[in-house]
């Protein structure tokens, strides 16, 4: 059956963003963590913890690999950061946490696959919102996970076109030339929320027996930057956290991120964007 996408802008979903009440405490917003940051590759799992916390997140946690832990701190020390070493360790955080946010610089190490196994495995036990990207996702289309993955519910997958393409065992042109299809395969493969990032992102999900596909009105070509999907992840779980359901944390998240991109494009230009110049705009957005 053809879909025909439903554009979606910020200015018509920031009524949901509404001002929080003068008694509330930072339990109120919710916990996110986390996971990834293999050695070499802490930056990925930094920008997601610091725009969950920009985001509005009640609290954030970041299970990383030791090497990174005193650089994380000196950047953000709002960021509750634990270097993980044993198994129990990041049991223990799955099990305390919200929602978990997996894969943003997990690598594809032995270290990589026991934290994305492990998360899983804990989830499929103690259900809890789980947000899919990166490295995440390059194991899941290996097959790490995903016999696990079936018995977790309420996911969100969030691939770029070249992950999509490992998910969907095709090539990122067969994607490209067709992402309405690329974005309803991957939802009816995986479940949940499927998120295909690039040019007019695309949300797919099921409302009662039928899949929906929303687009992203907003981003430009200075998005196409390191760091962009990361910052995406962190805002997801940010908006989970403070208790919108899937669907409007997945619309508001891509919306809020992508307006931002192009808020920062307009102050100061596309070329040379950074992830991270994102965030006190993304702050300015939830704050509507």
């Amino acid at each position: 059956m053809l879909i025909t996408p439903r554009k979606i802008e910020y200015d018509a979903i920031k009524h949901l963003l509404t001002r929080r009440s003068a008694d509330v405490h930072k339990g109120d917003f919710g916990h996110v963590l986390v996971i990834g940051g293999d050695k070499g590759f802490g930056g990925a799992a930094l920008m997601a913890g610091m725009s969950a916390a920009r985001s509005g997140a009640g609290l954030v946690s970041v299970a990383t690999h030791p090497y990174h832990c005193a650089a994380f701190l000196a950047r953000c020390p709002e960021l509750m950061v634990k270097g993980i070493e044993e198994s129990e360790e990041l049991v223990n955080l799955v099990c305390a946490a919200s929602l978990v946010v997996l894969g943003p610089g997990l690598g594809q190490s032995d270290w990589s696959r026991l934290c994305m196994k492990l998360t899983l495995e804990t989830l499929s036990r103690q259900p809890a919102p789980l947000i899919m990207d990166a490295d995440a996702l390059n194991l899941l289309s290996q097959g790490v996970g995903k016999a696990e993955l079936s018995h977790v519910d309420n996911v969100i997958l969030t691939p770029h076109p070249g992950e999509a393409a490992r998910l969907l065992n095709i090539n990122n042109a067969d994607i490209q030339s067709d992402r309405v299809s690329a974005v309803r395969k991957l939802q009816q493969s995986y479940a949940g929320i499927s998120i295909l990032k690039g040019a007019g992102t695309l949300i797919c999900y099921t409302r009662g027996e039928r899949q929906q596909v929303d687009q992203c009105a907003h981003g430009n070509p200075g998005m196409a930057s390191g760091g962009m999907g990361d910052v995406l992840s962190g805002i997801l779980g940010s908006m989970l956290a403070q208790g919108f359901s899937a669907v409007d944390s997945a619309r508001l998240g891509v919306c809020i991120h992508s307006k931002a991109a192009d808020l920062q494009a307009k102050l100061s230009g596309e070329r040379g964007l950074l992830a991270t110049d994102l965030l006190d705009s993304v702050r300015l957005l939830v704050n509507p």
